[in-house]
């Protein structure tokens, strides 16, 4: 009897998952711990600077680890569609680079965008996604 429920449930977890998306069923397992705040540098080496005109307070941005010749230590941010913002500056980034370096999953969050020029200054806040 026993067995049936079991394989009732897995039956059911993997409807749901098929239905929903694996994300849509781990969110609610999913805390992001606020660890700092700082902005998005190096708008200005952008080839596409049209994705600087899409962003909004409250955006999600993903992080990532770059090979960077430059900066050993570079975290690039992406929009949640991949496209390329800018870095996390170098004055802030070992210890980011470092946490992702040992597995850790970090995001981001626009805080407030300004506009001077032809010039974008992009706040953002830096989480630790934990699960």
């Amino acid at each position: 009897m026993s067995k049936e429920l079991t394989e009732q449930k897995t039956g059911e977890l993997v409807s749901a998952i098929h239905q929903q998306g694996i994300e849509e069923l781990l969110k609610p397992l999913i805390r992001e711990i606020h660890l700092f705040d700082s902005f998005v540098a190096g708008t200005t080496y952008l080839k596409d600077t049209s994705v600087l005109e899409e962003i909004k307070a409250d955006d999600k941005l993903k992080l990532i680890r770059e090979d960077n010749k430059f900066d050993s230590n570079a975290v690039m941010i992406l929009t949640e569609d991949g496209e390329k913002v800018g870095y996390i500056p170098e004055k802030d980034n070992i210890i980011f680079a470092r946490l992702m370096d040992a597995g850790k999953l970090l995001s981001a969050k626009v805080t407030k965008i300004s506009k001077r020029g032809t010039f974008y200054q992009i706040s953002i806040g830096i989480y630790l996604v934990d699960f």
